[in-house]
């Protein structure tokens, strides 16, 4: 019997088969997002067992096994790691049609070899005891599946407080040679936002203090700190900022254009100030907003002024689960898709950096697929014809990240804008086993050009096709983020 994960999988045609073996196949990685601890990178972690690899801190999993009837001491408790491995290999035969059948399978296969079995609780124990013995090889470390892997460099997700340290180091190896893959920060500043959360925003403004040395007591020395920040992680090779919303805040504007007077600096400035004179203070929604929007803005500006690449990850509704937030705290299985008033907000947005002239490369990350067609054609508003594909539609995004809903991303993208300029795949995952994620997505953009060929809606051209595939997989990455000194495929 034909193995589950097998050299053709996903690949329907005989154009797929060849685009993805002899084009994507063997391509570097780089995973411009992702949530992987440097620590763990620098130290070179090796994991005891296939829970702490593949189980911690992994929300997907742990929705789907709560959805099965899993006690929560086996998802975030004190149960066993072998107990809750086996919880795991109970709930896998019940995710048929989830991606987390795939994924898991996938991430058996590689790096694990593992494709002779599908995991249930009958082949649990031979499948936990041959991983478990592999996890003990030097190739099966933090960075010994990096090097499996063929990847080349990484984009952590860091809060601007970060000593970066764990980068230092890795950066250090980099130069002396004993370790390749380059892993660089990227700067997530959205407890700068969170000015309606005081218990969250104070304790964070006093941490940027510290490694600041700046008082903080209004906007201009916020925003001096933030711009001092960034020139720290520049330093340390940052390129990249993110920016976690669950709507673009929506700014107002009078009869000249001008943002109206809860917007402007002065305003602005009196909200901050009474937050932090009185943390118990409640203020309401139209300081919220034009707090959010005024620091978003002024962020926005330092991507442009350092030349970085901006990412807007819009449309989660996070911590439903009060109970739960309370027991077990945020990025635990509790979020969902939200939804609001997009399209006049991110106008705005980007319209304003735009009329300042201050308008970076920008991805944004759709997790509502409602809005996939609006963000396709809100992309053509902004390039600037200064790049190509300067504002990016990014790849499918959380619980859209399957292959519905990539292949949805590429057909809207193909629609609206040029698919072959997409920056394409990344993980935004916090596992070292995450990175077949690439594979499944060269995978599903193979067989989609495949299937067109086959219905004569594209040529049967491979050189032009695979020019695409290389490009959308790696090349386009490569270039637009403009990290230096990355190795390049034979069609660059």
């Amino acid at each position: 019997m034909t193995p589950f994960i097998h050299p053709d999988f996903l690949l329907e045609t005989p154009v797929a088969r060849t685009l993805y073996h002899e084009y994507a196949e063997n391509l570097p990685i780089i995973d411009y997002h992702c949530h992987l601890p440097p620590q763990q990178v620098a130290e070179n972690t090796r994991f005891e067992n296939l829970t702490q690899i593949w189980l911690y801190g992994d929300h997907y999993k742990w929705r789907a096994m709560r959805s099965n009837g899993v006690a929560e001491r086996f998802c975030t408790g004190d149960a066993s790691d072998r107990e809750k491995f086996e919880a795991w290999a109970a709930t896998v035969p019940y995710t048929l049609r989830n991606p987390l059948y795939h994924w898991t399978h996938l991430e058996l296969n590689r790096p694990f070899g593992i494709s002779d079995r599908l995991l249930s609780p009958e082949t649990a124990d031979s499948i936990w005891q041959e991983c478990n013995a592999k996890l003990a090889e030097p190739a099966f470390s933090a960075r010994g599946i990096m090097a499996q892997m063929n990847v080349v460099l990484v984009c952590t997700t860091d809060d601007p407080v970060d000593s970066l340290e764990f980068h230092r180091k890795i950066a250090q190896d980099n130069a002396n040679g004993t370790f390749l893959p380059r892993v660089l920060p990227t700067f997530r500043p959205d407890k700068a936002l969170a000015i309606d959360r005081p218990d969250v925003f104070l304790p964070w403004l006093r941490q940027l203090e510290a490694v600041t040395g700046i008082e903080i007591d209004g906007l201009d020395a916020l925003l001096t700190a933030l711009h001092q920040r960034y020139a720290f992680f520049h330093e340390n090779g940052c390129r990249l900022s993110d920016h976690g919303l669950g709507m673009f805040p929506l700014v107002e504007y009078d009869r000249q254009g001008n943002p109206t007077a809860p917007f402007q600096v002065e305003n602005v400035h009196k909200t901050l100030q009474k937050v932090i004179q009185n943390p118990e203070i409640v203020l309401d929604e139209v300081e919220i907003n034009a707090f959010q929007w005024r620091i978003l803005h002024e962020l926005a500006k330092m991507n442009h002024a350092f030349g970085w690449t901006q990412q807007f990850h819009f449309g989660a509704m996070r911590n439903n689960n009060t109970r739960k937030f309370q027991q077990l705290g945020p990025d635990t299985g509790f979020d969902s898709i939200g939804d609001g008033d997009v399209a006049l907000a991110m106008s705005r947005f980007l319209d304003s950096l735009e009329k300042e002239d201050c308008l970076t490369r920008t991805i944004l990350y759709n997790l509502n697929p409602i809005y996939n067609h609006l963000v396709g054609t809100m992309l053509g508003n902004f390039q600037d014809g200064k790049m190509p594909g300067k504002i990016q539609f990014g790849s499918g995004w959380w619980f859209l990240d399957q292959k519905e809903g990539m292949e949805t991303q590429m057909n809207v993208l193909s629609n609206l804008g040029l698919l072959r300029r997409f920056v394409g795949m990344l993980t935004d995952s916090r596992s070292f086993l995450s990175y077949t994620r690439h594979e499944y997505f060269r995978r599903i953009l193979c067989n989609l050009l495949g299937n067109d060929v086959r219905k004569g809606l594209l040529p049967n051209d491979l050189s032009l096709l695979g020019s695409l595939v290389r490009e959308v997989s790696y090349e386009n990455a490569a270039c637009y983020f403009q990290f230096p000194s990355l190795p390049r495929t034979e069609s660059a």
